[in-house]
């Protein structure tokens, strides 16, 4: 027999809260990971997995948490701004379909038609995709997605298009009224503050107009939402430290 020690599922549970709070206290070791994104980053370390064969561009750490989010709070609609490759959208719409949601709504400006034939081919997969080929801060855009989901307020929003400051508030203020109380908003990106600018990928955006200053001002100004450190802190490797936002009031 052996002596190791076999937990029930509530020890394992409270000893692995236990030990990301542990660890979020290592600033050090929070730099030396940062430190790896950055080189990383300057080998496109993010693009380099698949789901249903089209690119992600996300960290597989994120991806997790977000699933855990999803199986959480069981949201009935996930509307994600910014489709690029589409990975995605299918891995959402792959969760979708087995916890029996209803939609995930893709929203971009540029969804070339190869890219539509293939996120539409997956069977039941596809067939709770929904693609609106349009600008995520054209108030049309937001009155399509109103007709779809209304008056449901069970919604997850993913922000992950154009990253300056301007249009990331203006998503967070426009599309923050769909989302009801325990839901969520991803603010993508927000780790543009945090690293150099990168010499190897000229961008609009930067230290000082990103994601996270966008989203710092929303809270100021909205006080539906709070920052939901249980998570990033525990990922260690995250696009989108400080991004996780939770709707605390209806």
């Amino acid at each position: 027999m052996s002596d190791k020690k076999l937990y029930t599922r509530e020890e394992f549970e409270e000893m692995r809260l236990d030990s990301a709070k542990k660890m979020a206290q290592d600033e050090s070791l929070y730099d030396d990971a940062l430190s790896v994104f950055v080189r990383a980053d300057r080998h496109s370390w993010i693009h380099q997995t698949n789901w249903f064969g089209e690119p992600v561009i996300n960290l597989p750490q994120d991806m997790f948490a977000i699933q855990e989010i999803i199986f959480r709070t069981r949201p009935k609609y996930i509307i994600e701004l910014g489709v690029a490759w589409g990975g995605g959208l299918l891995f959402y719409s792959t969760l979708m379909e087995a916890l029996r949601g209803h939609k995930v709504i893709g929203v971009d400006i540029y969804i070339p038609d190869d890219l539509k034939d293939r996120l539409f081919s997956h069977g039941k997969i596809s067939d709770r995709l929904v693609l609106i080929n349009q600008s995520s801060i054209n108030l049309q855009t937001v009155e399509e997605i109103k007709s779809i989901i209304d008056p449901c307020r069970e919604v997850l929003i993913l922000l992950d298009s154009f990253h300056t400051h301007e249009h990331v508030l203006k998503e967070l203020n426009m599309y923050s009224p769909l989302v009801g109380k325990g839901q969520y908003i991803i603010c993508g990106d927000t780790i543009v503050e945090d690293i150099p600018v990168q010499q190897h990928r000229v961008r609009p955006w930067g230290p000082g107009n990103n994601p996270k200053t966008a989203l710092r001002q929303f809270l100021k100004e909205n006080g539906r939402f709070k920052i939901d450190h249980g998570i990033d802190k525990k990922l260690l490797f995250t696009t989108n430290p400080d991004g996780y936002l939770k709707c605390c009031k209806d």
